[in-house]
């Protein structure tokens, strides 16, 4: 099945506030993949999933056409509104049903989002569009082993965040977990013979402690914990950033901290 968690004009507000654009080392290992496997030129890129289009636009500059498809209209709205890119164009659709001639696509890819596919429809479509040497990317970040750092406090601040993801836990789906295994059972059930599976890309970036708590509150199971209890949940969420800036010693939530993710990527080119 689809999943359709994400829906909602709030939600694909705060998607595009808060959910961080991949980092540019990931997208440097796509595109070097698809060079070697693929060659020039680069035509096509499909960003399936695509929310609020971060990935998108990452990947605008380096195709002739980026169509990012997701199954929220409201979060293709905030995509659109982001102006600047004249080669991309967003579509309402699944990565279950693809609106594309076979053998016409370049690259597939999804950033955070394969977890949420039906894996063996997503496959059989992948396996349709794709050119020959054509690629799939996709892209995550494994949650469990953020590490957070401020001066001499960092520990305490991993200990805050452990204890918002075990609150949130008990409404974490079974498609989460997908995405926290590193997609490796969708990885071996891609059937092309080329292809890898990288899972520890550690990117080290700034944030500050208001974007942070926002970034908990775009979580899938933050929204189903509001959506169960509220005032609980919007309790968490103040109470957290109180506990971060005690910690830290400092008042203001635009206080930056260092932030170190821990990323992985699939890979696979369709064979010739």
């Amino acid at each position: 099945m689809t999943y359709r968690l994400f829906e909602g004009k709030d939600h694909a507000s705060i998607y595009q506030r808060y959910r961080f654009t991949p980092p540019v080392e990931v997208k440097n290992i796509i595109l070097q993949y698809l060079d070697k496997k693929k060659g020039q030129p680069h035509v096509l890129a499909v960003d399936l999933g695509c929310g609020t289009g971060q990935n998108s636009r990452l990947l605008a500059p380096h195709f002739q056409e980026v169509v990012g498809m997701d199954i929220s209209e409201c979060q293709l709205e905030e995509a659109r509104a982001v102006p600047g890119y004249a080669n991309i164009s967003y579509k309402k659709g699944s990565a279950e049903e693809l609106p594309f001639p076979d053998g016409s696509v370049d690259l597939l890819t999804a950033a955070s989002a394969a977890h949420w596919f039906d894996q063996s429809r997503f496959l059989s479509e992948a396996g349709r569009v794709l050119k020959p040497r054509g690629c799939i990317a996709l892209l995550g970040f494994s949650d469990i082993n953020t590490r957070l750092h401020y001066q001499d406090c960092g520990k305490r601040l991993d200990h805050i965040y452990k204890e918002v993801r075990q609150t949130l836990h008990p409404h974490t789906s079974n498609q989460v977990a997908v995405a926290d295994g590193k997609l490796e059972e969708l990885y071996s059930a891609i059937p092309f013979p080329d292809k890898e599976r990288i899972e520890c890309i550690q990117v080290n970036s700034s944030i500050s402690v208001r974007n942070l708590v926002g970034f908990i509150q775009s979580f899938s199971m933050f929204q189903a914990y509001r959506k169960k209890d509220p005032l609980t949940a919007e309790d968490l969420l103040l109470n957290t950033q109180k506990r971060f800036l005690e910690e830290m010693g400092v008042t203001s939530p635009d206080t930056e901290i260092k932030q170190e993710l821990e990323y992985f990527c699939v890979l696979a080119s369709k064979p010739q």
